[in-house]
């Protein structure tokens, strides 16, 4: 029962603040322009200085490790080109592949990923280093993706694959992980009102995140185009994690390391990707659905994986 209330203690909190967005936005107190601003503020403001704040205390020397990094990277990458190749053979619907495709790989490791791994360890963990070997590539794979398929699709341009490149180096919350290994790296002694400002900042990124994921909710989305969802959200939630994981435990992955990549692994389709479909041309309902469906899911399925790992004594 131990290893079962670790595990509920882990995952059910995050969901209920989700909830109480959720009904804030039902009951009209909080409106679509605000959860709008809210998504922007915790993008450009709060999670990166939470990962910051995180790096720029550690010993960079002890954190960074560059297999960890290149394991995020190539599995990460060794799933988006093995769902993009299925797609192609059995999916009949080429107007949504690129949606699917997109859902089905893309997760939402820093918004709900640093959310989940500091309601477990108090901090962001090894999520930053997982997120370095993950989000650029997610972005670039998207344009990539959403660039070749769709409805009016136009094929892969420079323009575009230059301002993705662009946007990844823009990204706030990498900008904010480059500058706090820096900061590690030259031990820079901050004033404490510094240090105090920057965690008080820090510490506002997940309840606000997970508000704002919640308040951004749309449940009746979800009844549509379920086929396509069904199996996007098993290849989101359970089937990646599934294989790599018990490949990461016989790497010699532990505890945050295991969790983070639990995350990556298995965290809900990141709402980004509807915002991104939209903007290049794509209907976007299956994408929704995918954020609803999984979001709902993974609180079943990533507290079923923590028990499992807590019970065997990998976290």
């Amino acid at each position: 029962m131990e290893q079962l209330y670790f595990s509920l203690n882990a995952t059910v909190p995050i969901f209920l603040v989700m909830v109480i967005g959720y009904f804030l936005h039902r009951i009209k107190m909080l409106d679509e322009s605000f959860i709008k601003t809210l998504n922007t503020f915790n993008f450009k403001v709060t999670l990166p200085f939470l990962v910051f704040k995180d790096i720029a205390e550690s010993d960079f020397y002890t954190v960074w490790d560059t297999k960890y990094v290149c394991f995020c990277f190539f599995v990460t990458l060794f799933c988006i080109i093995t769902v993009w190749v299925l797609a192609h053979l059995f999916m009949k619907d080429k107007n949504i592949l690129g949606e699917f495709v997109q859902g089905s790989y893309r997760g939402s490791a820093a918004v709900m990923g640093l959310a989940f791994i500091q309601n477990i360890y108090g901090n962001s963990g090894m999520a930053p280093l997982m997120i370095i070997g993950t989000v650029p590539l997610y972005n670039v794979a998207a344009v990539f993706v959403l660039s070749l398929t769709g409805p009016d699709a136009k094929g892969l341009s420079k323009t575009s694959l230059k301002k993705t490149c662009i946007d990844v180096l823009k990204n706030p919350i990498i900008i904010g992980i480059f500058l706090g290994m820096a900061a590690s790296l030259i031990r820079v002694p901050f004033p404490l009102v510094i240090t105090k400002t920057i965690g008080n900042i820090g510490q506002l990124a997940s309840p606000l995140a997970l508000i704002a994921l919640g308040a951004g909710f749309e449940g009746k989305k979800a009844i549509k185009q379920l086929g396509p969802t069904a199996i996007g959200s098993c290849i989101k939630l359970v089937i990646p994690a599934a294989i790599f994981l018990p490949l990461a435990i016989h790497m010699g992955f532990r505890n945050e390391m295991l969790v983070a990549l639990l995350v990556m692994l298995g965290a809900p389709t990141t709402p980004s990707c509807y915002i991104m479909a939209k903007s290049m041309g794509h209907e976007g309902v299956l994408t929704s659905s995918l954020v609803v469906a999984t979001t709902f899911l993974s609180s079943i399925t990533l507290t079923v994986f923590l028990f499992i790992f807590k019970t065997l004594g990998y976290i």
